[in-house]
């Protein structure tokens, strides 16, 4: 698969989980949104005894995530219409599945999102920190509409969904195609309020 291809070597990726597996007890419940392919992440939180349920719009990405992780469990979904309930999950982490939705939608799903996690529990978000509404953009070869937030601005959008950042790390990332340009990522590895 060209972007499990493109992606997967990421090192910034791979420490982000293995903060999030730090965080996490035996058994814990993982929701891993835009779960993609399930490489690296469902993969390696279902590999660690975890259990992982992974979300993804692609039917296409659900079915071979399906096949090549059949420790966890995948449903083809948009997250924006999944109920949640809160408190459901001891983790979320969100790798750059956020860049197709608009502004607001992300503000909701991010504030949904940490509510479904149990209070002190970790939330890993990942994107591409650009102040873009709407822009064309070109995905592995493909055209593409991205919105996303600077780096502040998405931090901010965190902390008030009832986030706290514990950590975070911007870098430029280069995948590992020739069409594709490098292009900035932030993690921002995180904490609900224990409220």
């Amino acid at each position: 698969m060209k972007y499990e291809q493109a992606f997967a070597h990421s090192a910034a990726h791979r420490a982000s989980l293995a903060w999030l597996s730090e965080q996490l007890g035996p058994h814990s419940r993982v929701l891993d949104v835009g779960c993609g392919t399930g490489r690296p992440t469902a993969a390696t939180l279902a590999a660690a005894g975890h259990e992982v349920l992974g979300v993804d719009v692609s039917p296409v990405m659900v079915e071979l995530a399906t096949r090549q992780v059949p420790e966890a469990v995948f449903r083809c979904a948009d997250i924006r219409d999944l109920p949640l309930e809160d408190g459901s999950f001891d983790a979320v982490c969100v790798y750059f599945a956020l860049l197709q939705m608009s502004r607001r939608d992300q503000k909701d799903v991010v504030r949904r999102l940490a509510r479904a996690v149990k209070p002190s529990g970790s939330v890993v978000l990942a994107t591409v920190p650009l102040d873009v509404e709407d822009a064309a953009g070109v995905f592995l070869g493909r055209p593409v509409r991205v919105t996303s937030f600077a780096a502040e601005d998405f931090a901010d959008m965190v902390a008030s969904a009832g986030l706290t950042v514990v950590s975070r790390q911007t870098l430029m990332f280069t995948p590992a195609a020739p069409e594709a340009a490098p292009e900035p990522h932030l993690f921002l590895h995180c904490r609900r309020s224990p409220g």
